[in-house]
């Protein structure tokens, strides 16, 4: 009777279990791609030598998919603004998952999302742009220095390029 009591007790469990644990809800790890260090080293030399070739003297900043700090490059004559600068540009880019010219257009005083720019490590500046491969952010990049927020970006723009076919493919 013992026997029968306990095994009929394990399945009512067993049973109680399953029902309160929704299909599909047992996995409890996510697999998510992100941006190789060497993948970051090749978008930062290819955007700071986009920066020099135009006779800008810049930071470039590469970030993970979750805004933390990969490669950071600076040219030595670059203002001592630059490197933070690059780094919260990209981290921006990242976490808002807009480009940071779209953010400075969206945020602007009077509009609704102005408030954005007060928190910390926000810049609202060109230059922060989403690095994405597949239809998902992977990484961003950040440069600081160019005169003006549009030629920080082209300079982006231009690692962002040297990258991406291969990470597309991969």
């Amino acid at each position: 009777m013992l026997a029968i009591r306990t095994t009929l007790m394990a399945a009512v469990a067993a049973a109680a279990l399953a029902a309160a644990t929704p299909a599909g809800a047992q996995k409890m790890l996510n697999s998510f791609m992100t941006l190789s260090l060497a993948g970051a080293q090749q978008a930062a030399q290819a955007a700071l030598a986009r920066c020099q070739k135009d006779g800008y003297t810049v930071a470039v900043a590469i970030v993970d998919r979750g805004g933390q700090p990969l490669v950071m490059l600076r040219d030595p004559l670059a203002g001592a603004h630059t490197p933070r600068t690059a780094i919260d540009k990209a981290a921006t880019a990242v976490s808002f998952r807009t480009d940071t010219t779209e953010l400075a257009e969206t945020t602007q005083a009077g509009k609704a999302s102005s408030g954005i720019r007060h928190l910390p490590n926000v810049i609202a500046v060109g230059g922060g742009m989403m690095i994405r491969a597949k239809g998902s952010i992977v990484g961003g990049i950040g440069v600081s220095g160019a005169p003006g927020g549009d030629n920080d970006e082209a300079c982006a723009k231009a690692g962002i390029a040297a990258i991406n076919d291969a990470i597309e493919l991969e």
